[in-house]
């Protein structure tokens, strides 16, 4: 039986049972004629039509990066009803490419386990990831680690794709363009990807727009799931000094309301920068002590991701999504050394099982249990944080010669 599951052949089961168990699920909703969580969203933007315009919609279009717009019209080909179906059948082939690369024969079987870790992560976060724009850039952010090792340029072309899809893989670029040997060429591709971004963006009228989605970060409160947001979480669960969770019905989203809020929601971004900035030097500082290049970019990725939720007023539970590629590739890399990163992220994926689907209602109505259930989320994260600071950090501490970004 153990042998059966190291075959590349038994990952495209393990795929699809996952797919198809999703698919079945997502048609209980487009045979009716429905969409799914954020999906429904989705839908009325493409069923509206690619619009600059944005004053009559309650939510616009750009609070994504400009790339978000292409799967989410694309899936409107399906019309109304169907365009669940469409949007699911899109995050499926992105996903089996991906487990193509892990599977493919010049892996010579190190990407199996990782790929049956991936799927099992799924089963957890599927709910999430076929709903939300972060199923599509999960998978090109994988594929693009995977390039790292031989083709850097064409990891950072992939990359940047997913970077104008949604933010995060910028995470990811940045331990890039410090553990790259081909530094300049990292970066030029990067910069070519983003202008052609913008000429597109240009020549569809748009271009006002383009920045919009950082914009829209700046006016959020702190939203009930960030990690900063837990000590105000448990003063609603016990009623103190009128702190509450409320919705934030302009941007569809459940933040904390107490003493403090206001302040911390003012200071999380420029905290967020400190830590980005403090990441960063810990990189180089890293880099200049003779670092393996490899686990610098794979561990420096892992920080910088987990540095950009541990670190945000936001802190949505698709969030966790972004850290499944960085582990898998992590796991491709050295599989023992990433199996503690591999077991914290899957203890993640599992409590924010409960938290959404199962129980998010009751956390919104401040429900003791699941305050707690959320807190050990926020802990974990914690710990997955502390993890790859220790790892960076430990990577400077003995010089020693640099290798290549990566293994073949």
């Amino acid at each position: 039986m153990i042998a059966w599951f190291s075959r590349p052949s038994s990952v495209w089961w393990g795929f699809a049972v996952v797919h198809l168990y999703y698919l079945g699920w997502m048609a209980s909703f487009f045979l009716n004629g429905w969409a799914f969580s954020d999906t429904e969203q989705y839908r009325e933007w493409a069923m509206a039509g690619f619009s600059t315009d944005v004053a009559d919609q309650s939510i616009s279009p750009w609070v994504y990066p400009v790339l978000a717009q292409i799967p989410i019209h694309l899936a409107g080909i399906a019309g109304h009803d169907l365009y669940l179906l469409a949007w699911t059948l899109i995050i499926t082939a992105l996903n089996a490419v991906a487990i193509w690369f892990l599977t493919r024969r010049s892996m010579g079987g190190r990407g199996v386990a990782p790929a049956w870790w991936l799927l099992i992560f799924l089963v957890f976060l599927g709910y999430l990831s076929f709903a939300r724009v972060e199923g599509i850039a999960a998978p090109i952010v994988l594929i693009g680690m995977l390039y790292a090792a031989r083709r850097p340029v064409v990891a950072s072309v992939l990359l940047s794709i997913a970077t104008w899809i949604k933010v995060w893989p910028a995470a990811v670029i940045l331990s890039l363009l410090i553990a790259a040997k081909k530094r300049v060429q990292v970066f030029l591709a990067g910069v070519a990807v983003t202008a052609v971004v913008v000429v597109g963006t240009w020549l569809s009228g748009g271009l006002t727009h383009i920045a919009d989605f950082m914009a829209n970060q700046g006016s959020r409160g702190m939203q009930l799931e960030a990690t900063f947001s837990t000590p105000w979480v448990w003063l609603s669960v016990l009623n103190i000094a009128d702190s509450e969770i409320a919705d934030n019905t302009a941007i569809n989203s459940s933040e904390v309301y107490g003493p403090g809020t206001e302040l911390a929601a003012r200071l999380m971004q420029p905290l967020l920068v400190v830590a980005v900035v403090v990441g960063t030097a810990l990189l180089i500082r890293s880099l200049r002590r003779g670092a393996d290049r490899g686990e610098l970019f794979y561990e420096g990725a892992l920080m910088m991701t987990t540095v950009l939720i541990v670190f945000n007023k936001v802190g949505s539970p698709q969030f966790m999504i972004w850290l499944a590629p960085v582990i898998v590739a992590g796991l491709v890399y050295d599989w023992r050394r990433w199996r503690t990163p591999a077991a914290l992220l899957m203890g993640i994926a599992v409590v924010t099982f409960v938290i959404y689907p199962l129980f998010y209602t009751p956390l919104i109505h401040a429900n003791p249990i699941m305050a707690g259930v959320l807190s050990i989320r926020n802990i974990l994260l914690i710990l997955l944080l502390a993890w790859s600071v220790k790892r960076t950090w430990d990577l400077g501490a003995k010089p020693r010669p640099a290798r290549e970004v990566a293994r073949g």
